[in-house]
This record gives structure tokens, C-alpha cells and sequence, in this order.
């Protein structure tokens, strides 16, 4: 049996013809006047970042990272549409300068830019060479501001050779005895973590420091007791200043 093809009436089809070309004719007018707007924001003059003009560009949150080196991400940008400039180009090149650690820049209306700036923490000196340098919880090493304070425990057995991801292992390490010694953790002036299986410590003690073989684990509990003990040590090894904790309930002097 043959089969019947039904055909829409001619009315229908000239309606859905002229349904889709409606379309059509509204995507094109939307795309030309997109255009024509992104054409007018950046090459209006209205809309040019201004070198003259104060607050034009603004950068917070800077404390110990260079603005100079800030201001340069954006030197080739002035005089130009802030709706032309890359942000995200711009923000990439902000995180390359040292001392920042995560940056924002944001568009503001007509002809200004924000950038926003979260620097880096350090967390301990580290020397290396010649130098002191800082290094911040993701073993990222910092050169010291001028005039500037800080008030840390050296962290020893770092080594600029090594990577972002290694030190950053040394420095949880280190982070990890200090919290294990709470409060006792103001007497520690060193900390070394070159073998993670017997971390060292430098700690004033009756203002008199001493280096302390700490194994790597219980630091708190194991300073405390070297502590509790510290007046007949004193009496048995009086010249002593590198002392053995690890082994639990024994405390031996080295030489």
C-alpha cells in the first residue's frame, strides 16, 4: 500500500520562512551593533587611561612589593581604551613580580583601573650565602624590604638551588615543630630541617642557647622536659650546648 506524503499547507511554510529570516536579520543587527559598541569603547577618547589624571590608576594593598614595578605592567597602557587593555595579561604579569602572591585588575567606569594586591607572608629568615633572605609558606624566597621589621626564626637547610615545591616541604616542617611547641616556640631562634628524621632547634634558655637534637616528632613535649631538667643539666654538663633528646626520658650532652 502505497504511502501518503503530507505536505504543510503553503501558508505555514511562508511563515516559518519568514520566522527563521526574522531571526537571522535580529542575530546580524545584534552582532553589527556589538560591534559598533566594542568600536566605540575602545577608541573613544572618553574611555583612555589618563597618566594626567589622579587616581586613574590605583593599586592597593601594597606594603613590601615594589610599586614601580607595578606601574610598569601598565606603562604601555596609558592613552589607550581601559576596554582595550588585557587583564588578564596584565594580572600574569603581576604575579611574576616578587612579594605577589595573588593580584586582581578591574575595569571601572569610564577611564580608570584597580588593581588589587595580596602579598606574600614570610614566615622565617633563611640564609643562603652572603645573604638573608625570607621564604613564605609556599617556599617561595623573598629578598628583604629596606626598612623593614620582622621577627622570625631562622630556618636552616634550605638551598636556592632547590625548587618552589621543595622548600615548601621545609617550611610545613618547620611550621610543623613550632606548632607542636606552642607557646614554647618564642625561645626557638633555629630550626633545622636539613634531616627531617632528626630536626635541630637553637633555643635561649636562661639566655643561653643551646642546640637541641629533636628526632621528628614531639617537639613540645620533649623541650619541656629538657626544660624540667635544665638546673641538674646545667650542674652535670656545665660547658654543654648541643643536647640529645631523642631518645625518650634520656637527655645526652654532645660535644
Amino acid at each position: 500500500m502505497a504511502r501518503e506524503s503530507k505536505k504543510a499547507p503553503a501558508g505555514i511554510r511562508w511563515r516559518l520562512w519568514l520566522g527563521g529570516f526574522a531571526l537571522l536579520l535580529a542575530g546580524v543587527s545584534t552582532g553589527l551593533a556589538a560591534r559598533k559598541v566594542q568600536q566605540f569603547v575602545t577608541t573613544d577618547r572618553q574611555f583612555a587611561l589618563s597618566r594626567y589624571q589622579k587616581g586613574a590608576l590605583t593599586v592597593e594593598g601594597l606594603q613590601y612589593a615594589s610599586r614601580y614595578k607595578v606601574q610598569r605592567v601598565f606603562a604601555d597602557d596609558f592613552d589607550r581604551s581601559v576596554f582595550a587593555i588585557p587583564l588578564e595579561a596584565r594580572r600574569r604579569s603581576l604575579l611574576a613580580i616578587d612579594w605577589v602572591e595573588d593580584a586582581s585588575v578591574s575595569r571601572v567606569w569610564p577611564d580608570k583601573l584597580v588593581v588589587r594586591i595580596r602579598e606574600r607572608r614570610p614566615v622565617a629568615f633563611v640564609p643562603l650565602g652572603a645573604d638573608v633572605l625570607l621564604v613564605d609558606g609556599r617556599g617561595v624566597l623573598l629578598d628583604q624590604p629596606a626598612q623593614s621589621r620582622f621577627s622570625f626564626p631562622v630556618l636552616r637547610g634550605i638551598r636556592d638551588q632547590e625548587s618552589d615545591g621543595q622548600r615548601q616541604d621545609q617550611v610545613i616542617e618547620f611550621l610543623r615543630v613550632l606548632e607542636d611547641m606552642g607557646y614554647q616556640s618564642k625561645d626557638v631562634s633555629e630550626v633545622n630541617v636539613a634531616d627531617p628524621e632528626n630536626v635541630r632547634i637553637v633555643a635561649q634558655v636562661e639566655n643561653r642557647a643551646v642546640e637541641l637534637l629533636m628526632g621528628d616528632s614531639n617537639f613540645g613535649r620533649r623541650y619541656q622536659n629538657f626544660l624540667k631538667f635544665y638546673p641538674e643539666i646545667q650542674k652535670q654538663s656545665p660547658g654543654g650546648k648541643v643536647f640529645d633528646l631523642r631518645l625518650e626520658g634520656r637527655i645526652t650532652a654532645k660535644d
